[in-house]
């Protein structure tokens, strides 16, 4: 029986030696093979002694976790290096839950070894002073693998319920609405003026530290090696610091060297009127309350499919006590179930209660087109969707020549049947697939015109590991850029020319490569579909589709070819 091997699960905080703990340099010393990111094994490089090296992109965490795990099982010693913590946003759980697919346990499989590093909501805080002295949380705005939408519910929680809040991955070159979202969000909940720390690359070369306001973090520089720390309502600032009170001034007088309460006395109920109480019979209970202001439940309201949360209203809340005089644990107790309440629909003294706190609308997305081949919106579908926006929803032109419509409402099914009438294409938003036609020289060339409809027909909208772009061009002119989707069709000289894998960003961007010529048109829908089929099903979450091919090899019988490197001189100025 061959040897086992070891998996060491490494977080080596933020990248600094003197920042690294003792036995995440052991670990990686110990190390037969070591995987990472690119950007972190050249920031562990001073630590590496002639291990394998095994380097990915970014997004190829997968990959990267199935290969640790085969160099392990193989009974190499492999070290899984992330920045931070290795169990915050990092690839602890990834390598766990592939080893869980193979039917691994602790038992049987091979050993694992997680080793804690210091997380960027600890090493950026240090440099900002003392703001996370009190209850803190992270949220990662990167909704690639989570959807927006809960993103946007954790930061409505987390913003009503007075965190301090550490945002993870704010912004990319591509990702740039979301601190946008996020900022606006929590601009229902704190006052513009809240204290924000900006820090990039904490204790690294090009470490930065910004310290503004909420109002203002959108003015700096914020990208993804940026954490973005924002204070709760204690938060001040002094002296260029953060701090974030704990609460030792509602007990303690912070300038006397004796305090008015003596050690025996500070933890009296009467000392601590805030606290909850600590016999279940000195708080009210809730039907008491009920009885009390007399508050009926009505049918609690949840979000339809393709909805998503928006602005809460902002509506006063329900005071239940007096303003005249201080309210009792009991008023409040009761002013706090009037504020929840209020988020599912109830009434107060027969009144609806709004909880600015609390309460949300819906909107409804969807991308909206005349047609495959028409590109021409009459005047009354414009008006339709200008009247169904209204003054607080969106209409938005995206570079793939499709119209996002964004409508508040509870009733999307109203909205889809009157867009349908009005004779629009409808199609869901996201990792779906999506068919981008040419207008077919305004339909004078109409041969291909009924293949690129079936194809809208059998896979526009279905659901993909990523977003899944075919492009149809219906002559060999391509001037609407079918060859620079993911899967390019082109129709000439009475049959289909098929393209794959092209890839639009980065210095190495290329068109997809000719892997067939003189398709017959019956056959064109079915190949197509038999792609994509492959790719849904064989495809790794949140990988794109040329990385798919080029990783894969053959899709479907259509082989992937490397793409010549272009190598770029630098100009050479003078004589």
């Amino acid at each position: 029986m061959g040897m086992k091997g070891k998996l060491l699960i490494i977080g080596f905080g933020p990248g600094s030696f003197e920042h690294i703990t003792k036995r995440a340099k052991e670990a990686i010393e110990e190390s037969d093979v070591v995987i990472g990111y690119n950007t972190y094994v050249d920031l562990i490089s001073g630590l590496l002694t002639g291990q394998k090296i095994v380097r990915t992109g970014m997004t190829e965490e997968v990959s990267r976790a199935q290969e640790a795990v085969r160099q392990a099982e193989a009974g190499k010693k492999v070290a899984v290096i992330s920045s931070g913590d290795a169990g915050v946003y990092g690839m602890a759980g990834l390598v766990y839950e592939v080893l869980i697919e193979k039917g691994w346990t602790e038992a049987t499989g091979v050993e694992v070894e997680v080793i804690p590093g210091i997380s960027a909501i600890n090493s950026c805080s240090s440099l900002l002073g003392a703001p996370v002295m009190h209850d803190a949380c992270t949220i990662s705005l990167s909704d690639h693998l989570t959807p927006w939408e809960i993103i946007a519910k954790r930061i409505e929680a987390a913003g009503a319920a007075d965190f301090v809040i550490a945002l993870y991955n704010p912004r990319s070159g591509r990702r740039t609405r979301q601190i946008v979202e996020a900022q606006r969000i929590l601009l229902k909940y704190r006052s513009p003026d809240t204290p924000v720390g900006i820090v990039k690359s904490a204790y690294r070369d090009r470490e930065q530290v910004v310290i503004t306001t909420l109002e203002q973090m959108l003015d700096h520089e914020i990208g993804m090696l940026t954490t973005v720390i924002i204070g709760n309502s204690a938060t001040f600032l002094y002296d260029e610091k953060m701090i974030t009170p704990r609460g030792y001034q509602r007990k303690y007088t912070l300038t006397a060297e004796e305090q008015a309460l003596k050690p025996h006395q500070r933890l009296k109920p009467e000392a601590e009127p805030w606290a909850l109480p600590q016999f279940e019979e000195e708080a009210p209970r809730a039907a008491d309350i009920r009885s009390a202001v007399n508050i009926q439940p009505a049918a609690e309201m949840r979000p339809a499919a393709g909805m998503r949360p928006a602005a809460a209203d902002t509506q006063p809340a329900a005071h239940v006590h007096s303003a005249a005089s201080k309210p009792s644990a009991y008023e409040l107790a009761m002013e706090a179930l009037l504020l929840v309440q209020g988020s599912r629909g109830v009434e107060v003294n027969h009144s609806p209660v709004t909880n600015p706190l609390f309460g949300q609308q819906s909107i409804f997305e969807v991308a909206v087109s005349p047609g495959v081949a028409n590109k021409r919106f009459t005047p009354g579908q414009m008006m339709l969707m200008a009247e169904l926006a209204g003054e607080s929803g969106e209409i938005e032109y995206t570079p793939h020549h499709q119209i996002i419509l964004r409508v508040p409402t509870t009733e999307p099914k109203q909205i889809t049947a009157r867009l349908q009438a009005e004779g629009l294409l409808l199609a869901p938003i996201g990792d779906v697939v999506q068919l981008k036609a040419c207008d077919f020289c305004n339909g004078e060339k109409d041969e291909s015109i009924p293949y690129a409809e079936e194809l809208y027909q059998r896979l526009n909208g279905r659901s993909a590991p990523k977003e899944l772009r075919i492009g149809f061009n219906g002559c060999g002119m391509t001037c609407y850029g079918a060859v620079k989707e993911d899967i390019g069709i082109v129709y000439r000289r009475g049959k289909f020319d098929l393209f794959l894998g092209a890839k639009t960003v980065g210095r190495n961007a290329h068109s997809g490569q000719p892997v067939a010529e003189g398709i017959e048109p019956e056959e064109l829908v079915e190949t197509v579909e038999r792609i994509v089929n492959r790719y849904i099903s064989d495809g790794f979450p949140n990988e794109r589709f040329h990385k798919y091919f080029k990783r894969v090899k053959q899709v479907e019988g259509f082989e992937h070819r490397e793409v010549p490197v272009l190598v770029i001189d630098n100009a050479v100025c003078g004589d």
